[in-house]
């Protein structure tokens, strides 16, 4: 029986070393934590929060976002230091500035150039059209008067 048991706690014992807890006395910082995590890029795997990656990466972040909460940080004080650190990369929410505004501005610009094309496109295609029937009937009637 106690061959069982110490089996059973080797075997089970490296599941309890995965599962990562960070706990905290104030309701506050831990939900400041899960917003955190949720929202702090994962530098490895670039689609993923650090809350959701199994990255070596995203563990370390994690610990640090902790600990910095526990020494008092705010929240600003948080992603400025990971983006320093990491670059703006890891917000999912980038600042706006001059090369970031391209971003924004190239879809708007591309959309109202495209609905001018084919608004052009169509017009000519309708005075065409338009000018051919009209020929057309022209003739059709020349013939008829004939």
């Amino acid at each position: 029986m106690k061959k069982l048991i110490l089996l059973f706690v080797l075997f089970t014992s490296p599941l309890w070393a995965l599962e990562e807890a960070y706990t905290f006395d104030d309701p506050v910082k831990q939900k400041m934590f899960l917003d955190l995590t949720e929202e702090l890029r994962c530098p490895q795997c670039q689609n993923q929060n650090i809350a959701d990656s199994d990255a070596m990466i995203a563990h370390d972040l994690r610990r640090k976002v902790y600990e910095l909460l526990n020494e008092g940080k705010s929240r600003e004080e948080i992603v400025d230091f990971m983006k320093s650190r990491y670059g703006d990369f890891v917000s999912y929410q980038p600042p706006v500035t001059p090369l970031t505004i391209w971003l924004w501005l190239l879809p708007v610009i591309f959309v109202i150039g495209a609905a001018w094309f084919v608004f052009t496109q169509r017009k000519k295609q309708v005075n065409d059209f338009d000018e051919d029937v009209l020929a057309k009937a022209d003739s059709l009637l020349e013939k008829e008067n004939d």
